[in-house]
């Protein structure tokens, strides 16, 4: 069953292949439009208008905070009740660092604040930060998708992996619209959410 999108499909598998068009394509607009240049590095709402920008034509809940609870595999995001304060959290971290950015970088992914399309929004979110406090970016083309994933999944335990991985990917192609695209591409999407009341937590 598909998530209820303003294109009335109801195939996920078609959705998702729509979803990828049509994102990469405001994407791609996003970046040569000069649009992320605008926005505040590090802040939520910053994250916000990305995610709007990508899906505003495809879901009606594009920009706005998830209501329901969400789990991937047997990790479980942070709950709705305390999604708010997290994101203010998050607003406040430090981020002049490599070290400090990844850790933000991991706690929006644990916040996951949209029902879908965080994990593209937030890597553009992410090279976002690194470009505009240590004029880097992530080639995407040089992180292992296995490695990645992984990666990301222990991340709230142990982040030494996610650093490594990504501390590796650093270049300084920071205006190549080939190297930010890759960010984008399907092979990194977190899929497979769940979503549960709140009473089954």
């Amino acid at each position: 069953m598909a998530l209820e999108n303003l294109l009335g499909i109801t195939d996920s598998a078609e959705l998702a292949r729509v979803e990828e068009k049509i994102s990469k394509k405001k994407a791609a607009e996003m970046f040569e439009s000069g649009f992320l240049d605008k926005l505040k590095a590090g802040k939520y709402n910053s994250l916000a208008e990305i995610h709007k920008y990508l899906f505003s034509e495809i879901y009606e809940f594009a920009r706005k905070l998830r209501t329901v609870n969400i789990a991937k595999s047997n990790f479980r995001f942070v709950p709705v009740m305390y999604l708010e304060t997290a994101l203010q959290n998050i607003d406040n971290m430090p981020q002049s660092t490599f070290d400090e950015i990844i850790e933000k970088y991991v706690e929006m992914n644990v916040a996951h604040p949209f029902r879908e399309g965080n994990g593209r929004s937030t890597r553009i979110w992410l090279d976002l930060i690194l470009k505009k406090e240590l004029g880097k970016v992530i080639d995407w083309s040089k992180v292992d998708k296995d490695d990645y994933l992984l990666a990301m999944e222990r991340s709230p335990i142990k982040d030494i992996e996610i650093k490594h991985i990504l501390k590796n990917a650093l270049t300084d192609r920071i205006n190549d619209r080939e190297t930010y695209m890759k960010g984008i591409d399907n092979s990194y999407y977190y899929e497979g959410y769940t979503s549960f009341k709140t009473d089954e937590l």
